[in-house]
């Protein structure tokens, strides 16, 4: 089999020596790399001397021939990306040189950051209200209002998330972060220096809104700066990031006046906007904004190598021109591609979680941690010091789930979090009611820390996904808006639940909530089982091909023969997963 791909006389391996040590994955499986030369023992070599690449033909070509032809004549299709489409080498090509990681993770970091601060709003409530209880604190608050702190966070992000897709779409994703974090910075000094229960839910609403602005860029940003095999930890590293923020405020208000706390929340967004500053813009909206001057440098700073930058480049642009042209020259209109199948299947997937993560209680006991706690220990457990150790947990376990998505595919992870998830409810809401009016026993406050870490490590896993699914599942045409969108159903969702969440404590009682956790946590688990594909190491052109099949259920698929391949990015099958 012979695979050639030309490029123009600028494009010679020379202008980059690091191009040369690039690993390349050939179709016949075998790593090369470009500075080895051709021998018989190793078989065909990439000829890194001349404006072309080629593959040479090996002694056996007419028997490898033969045998390419009855495999063509076998009626099954792939099931990843079209089977008219033919696979070059330039396709194959995916791994970044050191120095491209190097970058890639260097950008990441900066979004880490801003994650890191996000979370510290999130989890601030957890801190403030205790202290706020207080009958003796200048602003004491009752339950009403305590509520209202809480939730007003969650109902304020929305609007942010609402801008967030024109503003990213219009602008740029980094220029969109860049103008969020004013917002961040602002809010956490209202809180700082409130005097008045109006400016403390001011503070928490402008911060609210700042938060709502950064989800969809951020996350965005991440998926198209990745590559496919790092896609995945990429878009999930945030969530560590988040859960840090989130143990950093409990562990400052667990020492801390609730003030100084809101005084240290403002030096992440500070540090976060520096970081920003310097990024390079997302080569995908470069390149969809004729911008390919600028997109060829961000892609080359980002993969290390003009020749890879080049050929993701010629890939961005050529499917956003078959976009144009099956509009009439013009971008299509945003509400006609909503009636899209390839765009109403990742929506049903992605708002079916989001609705089932809710309630499995991923955000309300982060909100609401101390309350939870007291009521599963009594009064034998310090809530502060619990809450803190819930949410080192929840860091470790982010931790594991971002080294896991390198490791294991994303369906069997998701759905072994939901199971994991469930059961601990179960366990927690069969022990609490067996032991309800009966004698408090030494043993009770350990078997129910034990059970509430187990959840709180199982369920972790439901808090990576949203990000990863609005990332890989949403198509290049209308990921910017259509990702605020659903950011802003999230979160008013999340409001709804959290307001609402005291009241249905004091009705369902603890015991009550986590069996409604329980079988949300199923629920999810069946959900994504049947319906999400499965993205880890694909290219997000072979997720959009995806959705274009007529089937729902991932089992139905159409799939590649054994030793068919079409078009996997690392030089591998799509098929038999």
């Amino acid at each position: 089999m012979k695979i050639t791909e030309s490029y123009s006389p600028e494009d010679r391996w020379t202008e980059d020596t690091t191009c040369l040590e690039t690993e390349l994955c050939l179709p016949d499986g075998i790593i090369r790399t470009g500075n080895q030369q051709d021998s018989k023992e190793t078989g065909p070599m990439l000829l890194s001397q001349h404006d072309k690449i080629k593959v040479k033909e090996s002694s056996n070509e007419k028997e490898s021939a033969k045998q390419t032809n009855e495999q063509s004549t076998k009626p099954s299709e792939p099931y990843y990306s079209d089977s008219k489409q033919k696979h070059t080498l330039a396709e194959v090509v995916t791994v970044s040189t050191t120095k491209g990681v190097f970058h890639q993770l260097l950008l990441t970091s900066a979004v880490l950051l801003l994650a890191a601060a996000c979370g510290m709003p999130i989890g601030y409530s957890a801190v403030l209200l205790p202290q706020l209880y207080d009958t003796n604190e200048s602003l004491a608050i009752d339950i009403e209002m305590g509520s209202w702190i809480a939730s007003v966070h969650s109902l304020a992000t929305p609007i942010g998330s609402f801008a967030s897709g024109p503003i990213m779409d219009r602008w740029g994703r980094r220029p969109a972060l860049l103008l969020a974090i004013v917002p961040l910075f602002t809010g956490w000094v209202l809180l700082a220096t409130a005097s008045s229960h109006f400016l403390l839910l001011l503070g928490r609403v402008v911060a609210g809104i700042s938060v709502g602005l950064i989800a969809a860029p951020a996350q965005i940003l991440l998926a198209e700066i990745a590559e496919p095999r790092l896609r995945g930890s990429l878009i999930g590293a945030p969530f560590v990031s988040y859960s840090l923020g989130i143990l950093l405020v409990y562990a400052l208000g667990s020492e801390f006046h609730w003030r100084e706390v809101a005084w240290g929340g403002t030096v992440l967004p500070l540090l976060s906007f520096i970081a920003l500053f310097f990024a390079p813009e997302s080569p995908v909206w470069l390149a969809r904004n004729d911008q390919p001057d600028r997109a060829s440098a961000a892609l080359t700073w980002l993969r290390g190598c003009p020749i890879q930058a080049k050929q993701e480049l010629h890939k961005l642009t050529e499917r956003f021109e078959e976009e144009q042209q099956q509009n009439n020259g013009r971008p299509s209109p945003f509400w006609k591609s909503l009636g899209e199948m390839a765009i109403i299947k990742p929506l049903i997937i992605i708002n079916a979680f989001h609705v089932l993560q809710i309630l499995s209680g991923t955000y309300l006991v982060v909100f609401y941690a101390v309350d939870i706690i007291s009521d599963l220990g009594g009064s034998d457990i310090n809530s502060i010091q619990a809450a803190v150790l819930t949410a080192i947990v929840r860091l470790a376990f982010t931790f594991l789930y971002c080294f896991l998505l390198l490791m294991m595919p994303r369906r069997l992870m998701v759905t072994l979090s939901g199971l994991g998830s469930g059961l601990s409810c179960v366990a927690i809401a069969a022990f609490m009611y067996l032991r309800a009016g009966e004698p408090k026993a030494p043993y009770d406050t350990y078997v129910a820390a034990v059970l509430i870490l187990i959840y709180i490590g199982a369920n972790t896993g439901f808090m990576t996904m949203p990000g990863i699914m609005i990332g890989e599942l949403l198509p290049a045409k209308i990921r910017g808006q259509i990702a605020g969108y659903l950011f802003t159903i999230f979160n008013l969702l999340l409001f709804g639940v959290a307001k609402g969440f005291p009241y249905a404590k004091a009705a369902l009682k603890t015991q009550g909530l986590f069996l409604v956790f329980g079988f949300a946590s199923f629920g999810a688990s069946l959900l994504l089982f049947f319906l999400l594909p499965e993205t880890k190491g694909r290219t997000l052109h072979d997720i959009e091909d995806y959705f274009q099949q007529r089937n729902w259920l991932w089992m139905n698929r159409k799939r590649a023969s054994k030793g068919q391949s079409s078009g996997g990015e690392e030089g591998r099958p799509l098929s038999n997963e």
